[in-house]
């Protein structure tokens, strides 16, 4: 199905397409972290990645919402065809990175999930903001969705860890050991919120008022 719904022609569509917006978005984050680095006294980006979704990945999220297998809903309603995962040190961080990715002109928000302080089931949390880019070629310009995963440290390492242990053998994990794995992404959360306090103290940051 995959080689019927993705011609090679398409296949190098989406490839230029998503790269291109994709490293719009990186050299965003990119141009901040050197900012940050060269005018503040911290800098809260610690990674940035990113990476493009596989064509059957792309035909699973198509079967999984019963949407039509075709170019053209693959084009309207995939939008997370390009992905940028964002690692920052603090949670206040996560927040003041999405503020300044949204006040810039050219780019349109298209959805925001906030995973921190409404995690899914399973105990994941993380921001993700999808946005539109321009992406400007020689003869026209594309708007094109990136979606952007923002985590702290601590919640990435849970993120890489539980997924291949939770859905790798998906049918296998007992409900008691899919119920400790969330309760350790709780108590990660609840570290990370401690060593943003600890950071503020140590900093002479005052709290801000309710």
């Amino acid at each position: 199905m995959s080689e019927a719904l993705f011609t090679p022609e398409m296949l190098k569509e989406i490839e230029v397409l998503y790269s291109c917006a994709m490293r719009e978005i990186c050299t965003k984050l990119e141009n901040l972290r050197h900012e940050f680095e060269v005018t503040k006294s911290r800098n809260p980006i610690r990674h940035i990645t990113h990476r493009l979704k596989k064509p059957d990945s792309i035909l699973g999220k198509l079967r999984r919402r019963d949407w039509a297998q075709d170019y053209e809903t693959v084009r309207d309603k995939v939008t997370d065809i390009g992905g940028v995962r964002v690692i920052c040190a603090y949670i206040e961080d996560i927040y003041a990175i999405a503020a300044m990715l949204k006040r810039q002109d050219d780019v349109i928000v298209v959805r925001e999930k906030d995973y921190i302080k409404n995690p899914k089931p399973n105990g994941y949390r993380s921001y993700h903001l999808t946005v539109g880019i321009p992406v400007f070629f020689s003869e026209e310009t594309h708007m094109i969705p990136v979606e952007i995963q923002m985590r702290t440290l601590a919640m990435d390492f849970w993120a890489s860890l539980e997924h291949p242990l939770r859905y790798k053998n998906a049918a296998d994990v007992p409900e008691q050991t899919r119920e400790r794995l969330t309760a350790i992404a709780q108590t990660i959360y609840e570290a990370d919120l401690e060593m943003q306090q600890i950071y503020k103290e140590i900093s002479g940051i005052p709290e801000e008022e309710n």
